[in-house]
């Protein structure tokens, strides 16, 4: 890895950073150029681009690190291999295996995905490497299509899935052109898009279930496809974008408020919702919005786990009938956690530039911090994490099969932290996420930079510090997290100040120096969350934003969970991450490795 930049020249380089926008969800210029009819929509809050937020310590850059190093380290020539011997090209390397071989699952499904994971990252870090093994990705990739456009590794393959490989195809070519300078990329998109054509349905198809058919998921490539034509202008982009919006079988009876997510595929069907969240910005429909925020509703009250995740089985359950309990002793696939996470994260985000409203960056915070943080890390074989076990005695794992969908969604995740910590504001800057990082930004003329020190998410003390060369006026929005009681004191340069409270963020608005020193301490009390209303004895325990799990328990009851005192919890030793009951040890979820694990109880 890099060594880490100063603060000095962190600000001496922001300029470079303001030359290009990154494919963030609530980008919206590129599609009122493209589509003038459509009107403006508002929004509150708007991402930093790649390259504006830098990690500089904890478990997210910690994880970020070694996620750089996995993906950097998978060898060109394997995963070019499967497009090559369908091209009749010579097709040196191992062979992938697993869903994506030759023979797999699906194959070939996941190299867009890892171009655009390595793009987002190489544009995050100014790593070479990164830019370069996407180039030659994209060019090796390139050389497969042929005078036909030959899209597919293996277009006679039983489970072609045109509309998923397609999807991903887009995002690592958009990726590709936008963060990493791929000219090529840019040029390949009609080609690709002309080439998967002949396999595509005229319209969307919703799928009930996990094995319904016809089984395809066209359910976020609007929002590529919408991404596509901005770059383009390809009509016919535009146009199948809007046919492949699933508006009257799930947008429009969510945006009326009907609970139409029993049954339904967990993943595809949140993951839709950034296709309904993209579709809001180009076509300038509010009722976009409105099925946006009665979805995330409904998934936070009713299908939730302690962990932000849920999907047991990858189906969406029916509430009010303890299915999340039962779900404790019928399966250990409660989460699919890198692909829910990323549909999660991605869905809070549009939300959050939508609305500004903080409750959506806490949800975003629970999902990031004991879902994506808490996947196991791939073994560099090919085994990848893929469901979350929240049952008792249960351990991490990989999925049986190598390079799953997960591997996909996973590098793309974690190198989204940086989207997901800070957003922009008319007035000044939000902070969403509390970890070690950098920001900078340009406000009324003059270059920022925020600096946040904090060892949070496991202890609550934060600190921002201010760099610009002249006073700048602006307005510092920091998150009150729901779990917090109350908003703590704020302290500038050693001061209590007076602060308001807006839409659940704390707002200091202010002319700022360089060197301003901002301070608060989160209070990270212990308490307890029901498994389901109708099981409210059944608990998880949290401190602060994270859940907390037993490591290696001893054998829990047939039916049933292991009886817990919250009483006597205490922390083994000061500033200690652990927790102790007697002589039983409790850890985050997120740090748990190979050990097995209890995470709820009922409680004494």
């Amino acid at each position: 890895m890099q060594r880490p930049v100063t603060r000095r020249e962190f600000l001496a380089g922001a300029a470079a950073a303001a030359l290009a926008s990154g494919s963030g969800v609530c980008s919206v210029a590129p599609a009122r150029l493209n589509n003038a009819s459509a009107p403006a929509i508002a929004q509150e809050l708007e991402e930093f681009d790649y390259g504006e937020v830098e990690l500089t310590g904890g478990p997210l850059k910690q994880q970020y690190d070694r996620i750089h190093s996995a993906y950097l380290g998978l060898e060109n020539d394997r995963l070019l291999r499967v497009y090559r011997e369908g091209a009749g090209l010579p097709a040196p390397g191992a062979p992938m295996g697993g869903w994506y071989g030759r023979n797999g699952f699906v194959p070939g499904h996941a190299l867009g995905q890892y171009v655009s994971g390595l793009a987002r990252i190489g544009r995050t870090t100014g790593d070479a490497a990164c830019h370069a093994k996407v180039q030659a990705l994209v060019e090796g990739f390139s050389l497969t299509l042929g005078k036909g456009n030959r899209v597919f590794a293996a277009p006679n393959a039983k489970n072609l899935w045109p509309c998923y490989i397609l999807d991903k195809h887009l995002i690592g070519l958009i990726d590709a052109f936008r963060l990493s300078r791929v000219e090529l990329a840019r040029a390949l998109i009609p080609r690709v898009f002309a080439g998967a054509l002949p396999y595509l349905p005229a319209r969307g198809r919703d799928r009930i279930g996990r094995k319904n058919p016809p089984y395809d998921e066209t359910y976020v490539l609007p929002e590529n496809l919408f991404l596509a034509y901005e770059l383009t202008g390809e009509q016919i982009l535009l146009q199948r974008a809007q046919a492949y919006l699933l508006d009257r079988e799930f947008f429009d009876p969510l945006a009326r408020g009907d609970d139409v997510l029993p049954g339904r595929h967990a993943y595809s069907h949140v993951i839709a919702l950034s296709s309904a969240g993209k579709a809001r910005l180009v076509l300038g429909e509010e009722k976009y919005l409105h099925t946006m925020r009665n979805a995330w509703n409904l998934l936070r009250t009713d299908q939730q786990y302690a962990t932000g995740g849920w999907g047991p089985n990858e189906l969406l359950i029916e509430p009010g009938k303890g299915m999340l309990y039962a779900s404790l002793f019928s399966t250990h696939d409660h989460f699919e956690t890198p692909c829910g996470s990323y549909a999660a994260i991605k869905l809070a985000r549009y939300l959050l530039c939508a609305t500004g409203d903080a409750r959506y960056g806490d949800g975003l915070e629970r999902v990031a911090y004991n879902g994506l943080l808490a996947a196991k890390d791939p073994d560099g074989q090919g085994d990848y994490f893929y469901y979350s076990s929240y049952n008792a005695q249960a351990r991490k794992g990989y999925y049986p099969q190598r390079w799953p969908c997960c591997s996909g969604t996973l590098v793309q995740g974690v190198a989204d932290y940086v989207k997901d910590i800070y957003f922009r504001s008319a007035d000044g800057i939000a902070v969403i996420l509390y970890a070690p990082s950098r920001v900078r930004w340009r406000q009324g003329g003059a270059w920022v930079v925020l600096e946040q020190k904090t060892l949070y998410p496991l202890q609550g003390a934060v600190q921002l510090t201010v760099a610009c060369r002249r006073p700048v006026a602006f307005t510092l929005q920091l998150r009150t997290p729901s779990w917090a009681r109350s908003v703590p004191q704020v302290r500038v340069n050693g001061r209590v100040v007076p602060r308001t409270v807006r839409r659940g963020f704390a707002t200091l608005a202010r002319t700022w120096t360089d060197g301003d020193v901002v301070e608060l301490e989160w209070p990270l009390r212990l308490r307890c969350e029901p498994i389901d209303d109708l099981h409210p004895h059944t608990a998880a325990v949290l401190r602060g934003p994270l859940v907390y799990v037993e490591r290696n328990p001893k054998a829990a009851p047939v039916r049933g969970s292991s009886p817990l005192d919250m009483g006597k919890l205490q922390p083994v030793a000061q500033a200690s991450a652990l927790l102790a009951a007697g002589s039983r040890t409790f850890a985050p979820f997120f740090q748990i490795r190979d050990e097995t694990y209890t995470m709820y109880f009922d409680q004494a």
